[in-house]
């Protein structure tokens, strides 16, 4: 119970009385035999520190966080990886530098949800220190939670990637990170294959639609000739997502044949999510290309033998007649 509450009490008694009383009190807990305790009070050792000088956490803090980093708990690891990134703008670029090892160890933690924890919170280095100070060990992480298998990490990892794009950077993406996301679309679980669709749009609202179409678009949507229909569905995904960053002249030359030519699959959950895609898509398309290439697609659709298409299909007509 103290522990959870430590840092509203600091804030309470203000950073002298913090400093006399508190903080060694909150190093006991730190290091307290009920990994309960320690979790609790490693989730807010930032807190904590954001009272204190930069002198007095690298003399009285991080020792006790170098501890903490080899805890035998890796859920109390866990809990100091979520929030030791904000000990950066802290300790300011040259300290950060000098103790640089805290966060790499915990990049190389055996337990994923410490690696992830990490990576989670890179953010906070931007403006403190180079990201490329951790570019290698970041990439390593990545690439062992995406082989993870947890579905679960995958799925957190690929959330998190496009928090990396600004700090990265391109060259980094292009590089070390895009063929991985790519290969995402082909997991063997569908909320993974969905959540790498929204990844590759989140990347192309950072990077732009010329970077889209060089390092996307290709591979992507070339899954449009798969013979299974999973990853055909996996085009359509694709398609969605990406409909609302392109803009309507590629949508247009790039996206609509692809449409047009899913329309006629033979799997009826394919021309299903075809008419749902469509009506996502049209605010995206210019009026011409609508009802040249759209509406009769539609037409045919909405005399679907599957009573799903035919619906899905009536109802993107009236949206366009509305």
């Amino acid at each position: 119970m103290v522990a959870e509450h430590f840092c509203e009490l600091c804030a309470v008694i203000g950073k002298d009385l913090t400093l006399e009383e508190l903080v060694p009190a909150f190093l006991v807990l730190l290091k307290d035999a009920e990994a309960e305790v320690r979790i609790a009070a490693a989730k807010r050792v930032t807190g904590v520190c954001k009272l204190l000088t930069e002198e007095q956490v690298l003399k009285l803090i991080l020792p006790t966080v170098r501890e903490l980093i080899n805890d035998q708990s890796q859920h109390v690891r866990a809990s100091l990886a979520s929030v030791i990134s904000g000990l950066a703008p802290i300790l300011g670029k040259k300290a950060t530098v000098e103790n640089l090892d805290l966060f790499l160890q915990l990049l190389k933690d055996e337990f994923p949800d410490v690696r992830l924890n990490i990576i989670s919170n890179l953010d906070a280095f931007r403006g403190v220190v180079e990201i490329e100070l951790l570019s290698d060990s970041i990439l390593l992480a990545i690439v062992q939670l995406l082989e993870d298998r947890q579905w679960r990490i995958r799925l957190a990892i690929i959330e998190n990637i496009p928090l990396l794009a600004v700090p990265l950077g391109q060259e980094f993406f292009d590089t070390k990170l895009i063929s991985l996301c790519l290969a995402l679309l082909g997991d063997t679980v569908y909320s993974i294959r969905e959540a790498s669709s929204i990844n590759l749009k989140r990347l192309a609202q950072v990077f732009g639609p010329e970077w889209t179409l060089k390092n996307i678009t290709p591979k992507a949507l070339s899954l449009v000739h798969h013979p299974n229909y999973l990853y055909r569905m996996t085009t359509l995904a694709v398609i969605n997502a990406l409909s609302s960053v392109l803009g309507n002249e590629l949508n247009e030359s790039i996206l609509v044949p692809l449409i047009v030519r899913l329309a006629s699959d033979p799997v009826p959950n394919i021309r299903f999510r075809v008419a749902k895609t469509i009506q996502n898509m049209i605010p995206f398309l210019n009026t011409s290309t609508v009802n040249s290439a759209i509406v009769p697609s539609l037409d045919n659709l909405k005399n679907d033998s599957d009573q799903d298409v035919a619906f899905y299909a009536l109802r993107a007509l009236q949206s366009i007649s509305s």
